[in-house]
């Protein structure tokens, strides 16, 4: 399973790749910026859950102004210039559209991880590679960077300020299950609901956010379900 439907995978990479190639080449903007422009504006969840009226539903166009609206208050106005599918900024987009798409991860995740549009840009090399080359690529550099940073819950824990004693308590385990979690010496992914219901609650985060490679839930599913 992908983080949305196929059908809009297409849609997703030509918007996405039209926004970054748009906001660098003709509004000399910084990729990496406006990115995070994108993830704080809401957008971005809803692009990576596969929402119709985003992945699909705006051009790269629409989709900066949109952005901008949100983040700054007003519209983009200058003109697209720069000739489509050709820049190694549309590529990047374009790359990170499917990788997000064939990952699931949301986009703070990966910038997080190393795999900011600078980044991304730099590999521009692989360009005419199959697509799994720069999966390939990803998965070890965001291996890499989950090493290092840890598990999610240990990590969401130290923000919050809780040693794992006073989260085990708030949150009605033991103390040792906390420590199985964070040294992943127990998978998260296959804890009970309630007790990932309980973490969450405390940590005032989302259950998804505890889990590792959480495969995300499509916005068709999220509208079934809520």
């Amino acid at each position: 399973m992908r983080a949305y439907s196929e059908w809009y995978l297409d849609d997703a990479q030509q918007s996405l790749g039209e926004m970054l190639d748009y906001v660098v080449s003709d509004c000399g903007m910084s990729a990496d910026s406006f990115m995070m422009d994108f993830v704080r504006s809401g957008l971005a969840r809803r692009f990576s859950h596969g929402d119709p009226g985003v992945v699909a539903g705006k051009s790269g166009f629409e989709l900066a102004s949109s952005v901008n609206f949100v983040v700054r208050g007003s519209y983009l106005d200058a003109p697209a210039l720069q000739p489509l599918d050709c820049s190694s900024w549309y590529w990047t987009g374009w790359i990170l559209a499917y990788y997000q798409w064939e990952s699931a991860y949301e986009f703070d995740q990966l910038m997080r991880w190393g795999l900011t549009p600078s980044a991304v840009e730099g590999m521009y090399v692989l360009h005419e590679a199959d697509v799994s080359v720069f999966s390939q690529r990803a998965n070890a550099l965001i291996a890499a960077a989950q090493k290092t940073e840890g598990a999610p819950l240990k990590r969401i824990r130290k923000a919050a300020g809780l040693t794992q004693a006073q989260l085990a308590e708030a949150a009605g385990v033991s103390v040792r299950m906390v420590q199985l979690y964070e040294q992943r010496q127990n998978d998260i992914n296959v804890a009970s609901a309630s007790t990932l219901a309980r973490l969450s609650r405390v940590l005032g985060c989302q259950i998804e956010d505890l889990l590792e490679n959480p495969l995300r839930d499509s916005y068709e599913y999220e509208v079934v379900r809520f």
